[in-house]
């Protein structure tokens, strides 16, 4: 009986194994690029969510600045003639403060004595227009006085501007009342007294001055 040689042919199954190992290599260079793809993506996405989020700070830190300016810009409208006055003048200046053919010392009675009608205070304007006052030199008279002791300025918002109350504090002494007095020129002051032969009594000077004093008509207030 003869004996049969193997083939050697390759059968069917040898000739499948190189293109099996191809689609193997194909399938697995695929698989890298769909991984690389997913890793891509995944990035992309992180980069994405992360964009809004660097927006948004950078959105926060300009609405800080935009706010930090505008307030700064707020104080500075703030300001009102009367403070950037104080700025500008010192003490002695403003104590010192005249208005050019202006008794000072009556002006300051007036505006005293009016503004004792207002229990509450009254807006500076106003008091100014009251005595025809431009406003740097009410603004001035104001810090004067506030400095002399006689008046309080308090500080508010009218109509969307900063403005001043002014109140008063105490009233200065008028010597409008005895500047006719007899008594301050009178020749025989030293001899006078209550129980002397010279009295304010019995003097004929005084008398006189009283009765004209009360005959006059009384001014109406302010």
């Amino acid at each position: 009986m003869a004996k049969t040689k193997p083939s050697d042919k390759p059968t069917k199954k040898d000739k499948n194994l190189p293109a099996k190992k191809e689609e193997k290599k194909s399938q697995s260079k695929e698989d890298k690029k769909s991984k690389e793809k997913k890793t891509a993506t995944k990035e992309e996405k992180k980069k994405d969510k992360a964009a809004p989020a660097k927006e948004e700070k950078k959105s926060k830190e300009e609405k800080k600045k935009d706010k930090k300016a505008k307030k700064e810009e707020e104080e500075q409208s703030e300001k009102t003639l009367d403070e950037e006055l104080e700025e500008q003048l010192t003490d002695e200046e403003i104590e010192n403060f005249q208005i050019e053919k202006v008794d000072m010392e009556k002006l300051t009675n007036r505006v005293c004595l009016f503004l004792t009608n207002y229990d509450n205070g009254i807006i500076q304007s106003e008091l100014w227009k009251k005595f025809k006052l431009t406003s740097r030199d009410g603004s001035r008279l104001a810090l004067k006085l506030e400095r002399m002791g006689i008046i309080t300025r308090e500080k508010i918002l009218e109509n969307k501007r900063w403005t001043y109350v002014l109140k008063i504090k105490k009233t200065p002494v008028s010597t409008e009342s005895i500047e006719n007095a007899p008594c301050l020129v009178c020749p025989v002051e030293q001899k006078c007294s209550l129980e002397g032969e010279v009295s304010p009594r019995t003097c004929s000077w005084i008398e006189d001055w009283t009765i004209a004093e009360l005959s006059k008509p009384k001014k109406k207030k302010e």
